[in-house]
């Protein structure tokens, strides 16, 4: 069932497009300006994609944009779909799966999300080196199609270190720096508690977010070189004294849209 609608959404998308994408891109909260900057795009509302969800989340323009960024063919999330949405996690991954049948090779994933790490600052950029599922879901449950991807992924190696070298390199040539850390995904939609907090940091994580790491197993499924950035919209609950609310992470992640654009496309370049 699910390889005859990945072939359907597929069917439709390039019924639209003769584009041949090379790499895919999540694009975050607060961070779909990028997809903008594609050139000779073809924009597709999510809700005319068969057996595509559409997000409800604030920030996100629910728009698949194929095109040329930085002299590849790229394929574009303007916005995710989220589990706190109610989405299960087979629909959030989904358009993972099509991008892979659409012909990317390597994918990079983006997210707005709180800093556990006490060194981190928000409005820095962290490359994820690996990540942490504290949700007790995952998007292998169920049937497995053998012709898609095995049974039993291996996750020993989510996020290219190529791809994070490359990434060292961008940031350095235009002076500006970028943090590393292990990424927790939570259920969301309410932010963690402090206590929540310190145990995220107990066990090794130094940042949190509400997405991400569903997409990225997928990607690993089926052997995607993947490249994982967070934009570091605040510091998680418990570390300053003021509530949290998602105004602040757009504000953050607007701010911060100029440097996160030059690395992306800097690194398509590379890539």
């Amino acid at each position: 069932m699910l390889k005859k609608q990945i072939d359907d959404a597929v069917s439709f998308i390039q019924s639209k497009t003769t584009t041949i994408p090379k790499i895919g891109i999540i694009l975050g909260s607060g961070l779909g300006p990028l997809a903008e900057q594609i050139e000779q795009a073809t924009s597709i509302p999510y809700e005319e994609v068969p057996h595509f969800a559409k997000s409800r989340a604030v920030g996100h323009a629910n728009e698949l944009v194929i095109g040329n960024l930085s002299g590849t063919t790229v394929v574009a999330m303007k916005g995710r779909f989220h589990y706190y949405e109610g989405f299960t996690t087979q629909e959030v991954t989904f358009p993972v799966h099509v991008m892979k049948a659409l012909g990317i090779e390597k994918l990079i994933v983006t997210n707005a999300c709180g800093a556990v790490n006490t060194d981190f600052s928000p409005g820095d950029l962290m490359l994820i080196s690996d990540h942490i599922n504290l949700t007790g879901n995952n998007p292998f449950f169920g049937p497995n199609d053998d012709t898609l991807g095995p049974r039993f992924t291996d996750l020993s190696n989510v996020y290219s270190k190529r791809m994070q070298d490359i990434a060292y390199q961008v940031a350095e040539k235009n002076n500006f720096s970028l943090q590393k850390g292990v990424y927790a995904w939570w259920t969301g939609p309410a932010y963690e508690t402090p206590a929540e907090i310190k145990m995220i940091r107990i066990i090794g994580a130094d940042a949190v977010g509400m997405s991400t790491v569903p997409e990225a197993m997928v990607a690993a499924y089926y052997g995607i070189e993947t490249l994982g950035i967070s934009c570091l919209t605040n510091m998680a609950c418990g570390i300053l004294d003021q509530p949290l609310n998602h105004k602040e992470v757009i504000e953050v992640a607007n701010l911060v849209k100029e440097k996160f654009s030059i690395l992306v496309k800097e690194i398509i370049n590379k890539v």
